[in-house]
């Protein structure tokens, strides 16, 4: 059988069939044999310390969000409870989370968006897992399901992101700035966020799509500008000085005005719907924003074969549907009953609870031993 033609159809999707044999075989000795292998490793380490820190900086996140609910249950069960903002555990726990987004913050000076963005599904699946062991909360099996789809996701992402090292600086990102690709999508996405705002705005549209989209399009932007700042940033300490150009501090008052409009969009989001609904909703449309912005301003799939971007789209399918498991029905646990005790209410001594019973002709009689209700004209009537 003849041999493709090389840069061919036939040698992409050939390359792409040995990268994937390399990466998924263990048994066999010689060199590329496996992702653990020495010339894997040495091909892939830049990267692997942008993913180190990204899952580091996201386990941290997820400590820090169990310390601050910790926190606050404390608070709740004291008599007097003092403001939250006065509490030791509180401000360990925004120290923490500070420290985490430092981390993942860096990692992006060290690998593409598209490898970095996904991982944010350890910030989940790490949460369940300190919950259970910190909080005491349940187990269940969607989670360990959920858990195990998320990691599988996490390898795939790794072994076939794209496998490309740029030197982030301050011309390279002026580069990508001005070229047709990023201004096409820049217009395009500022069209798109202007009529979702009026939507949402003047006719007073509040659907979780709508406001976690409104999400997503400035998220694109934030990851563009973390990267380009953190890349500055590293080629400034490992290269030459990148922060006295201008493009430097438009990335960065990019980074820091996107970021707090998706604070501010975010914070509505979860006043309208519950944590469960909002949290794998907004990983799916963050991350997918994340890799269309990586791919379309930094170039970060170019020349990878069909196979390879197939793969990791997978793992990225498979990392949303972990987030999904584990976040679902996670709430309904704690809803409080359906009663009302009066015994327990300030002020008010009752020796029985309510509990209207709409089924019955009494309903909304009062536990007084007696069921007598009365007419329109005060008058007391048997029933």
């Amino acid at each position: 059988m003849a041999a493709p033609a090389p840069g061919g159809p036939g040698a992409a999707a050939s390359a792409a069939l040995d990268e994937l044999s390399r990466n998924l075989t263990y048994g066999a000795l010689g060199a590329g044999n496996g992702s653990l292998s020495g010339p894997w490793y040495r091909r892939n380490q830049i990267h692997l310390f942008g993913v180190l820190l990204a899952i580091l900086g996201n386990l941290v996140i997820s400590i820090s969000l169990n310390i601050q609910k910790y926190s606050h249950l404390q608070l709740a069960h004291q008599e007097h409870p003092r403001p939250y903002f006065k509490s030791v555990l509180w401000w360990g726990s925004i120290v923490l989370m500070a420290v985490g987004e430092t981390g993942n913050f860096a990692a992006y000076g060290f690998a593409p968006i598209t490898l970095i963005a996904p991982l944010g599904c350890m910030s989940v699946t790490g949460s369940a897992i300190i919950s259970v062991m910190f909080l005491k909360e349940n187990l269940r099996a969607s989670d360990l399901l959920g858990m195990t789809l998320a990691f599988a996701g996490t390898y795939l992402l790794v072994n076939f992101a794209p496998n490309i090292t740029q030197d982030i600086s301050a011309r390279t990102v002026q580069y990508y700035f001005v070229g047709w690709q990023f201004m096409t999508y820049g217009i395009l996405e500022i069209l798109i966020f202007c009529i979702l705002l009026y939507f949402h705005k003047r006719k007073g549209i509040k659907h979780i799509a709508i406001l976690l989209t409104l999400v997503a399009l400035l998220a694109s932007l934030t990851v563009i500008s973390v990267k380009a700042v953190s890349g500055m940033i590293t080629f400034s300490v490992t290269d030459k000085m990148q922060l006295t150009y201008p493009i430097f501090y438009i990335m960065f008052i990019i980074m820091i005005a996107s970021c707090v409009f998706q604070v501010k969009l975010l914070n509505q989001a979860t006043k309208l719907y519950s944590t469960a609904t909002v949290v794998p909703v907004n990983h799916t449309f963050f991350t997918i924003s994340a890799i269309i912005a990586g791919t379309i301003f930094y170039q970060e799939f170019l020349g990878a074969a069909f196979l390879t971007i197939f793969i990791y789209l997978f793992g990225c399918f498979l990392s949303f549907l972990g987030v999904v498991l584990v976040t679902r029905n996670r709430e309904k646990e704690h809803l409080p009953q359906s009663y009302i005790d009066f015994g327990h209410v300030p002020g008010k001594q009752m020796l029985d609870k309510i509990q209207p019973d709409s089924n019955g002709l009494s309903y909304g009689t009062l536990p007084d031993g007696s069921d007598s209700t009365k007419s329109p004209s005060g008058e007391k009537k048997e029933v």
